[in-house]
């Protein structure tokens, strides 16, 4: 079993940054694909980026592509999404989630932590 929390979430004016943080327990997340998803109010979970664990390959939504990026600490068991230049349309319960090598889906999931972009 693997637990996640995710932290870092607040209120940020547009322009601005933050890090989000996702600390992973109850296993190491070696050969785990890590993700973050998204969800904004009314609307269906999105994805936002991933990373494979050992490999340190990434991928980005278009529309966070350049203002995003996502990282991981091996020795921390964590990853990270750092996020720049923020719009108000980054509003969203940003969530983490992990998936095993050859899982078809994503089999871990975080409780969520809020982003708020607004002036």
């Amino acid at each position: 079993q693997v637990q996640l929390v995710e932290s870092g979430g607040g209120l940020v004016q547009p322009g601005g940054s933050l890090r989000l943080s996702c600390a992973a327990s109850g296993r190491t997340l070696s050969w785990y694909t890590m993700g973050w998803f998204r969800q904004a109010p009314g609307k269906e979970r999105e994805f936002v980026t991933d990373i494979t664990w050992t490999g340190g390959s990434t991928y980005y939504a278009n529309s966070v592509k350049g203002r995003f990026t996502i990282s991981r600490d091996d020795a921390k068991n964590t990853v990270y999404l750092q996020m720049n230049s923020l719009k108000p349309e980054d509003t969203a319960v940003y969530y983490c989630a992990a998936r095993a090598p050859r899982s078809p889906e994503y089999d871990y999931w975080g409780q969520g932590t809020q982003v708020t972009v607004s002036s």
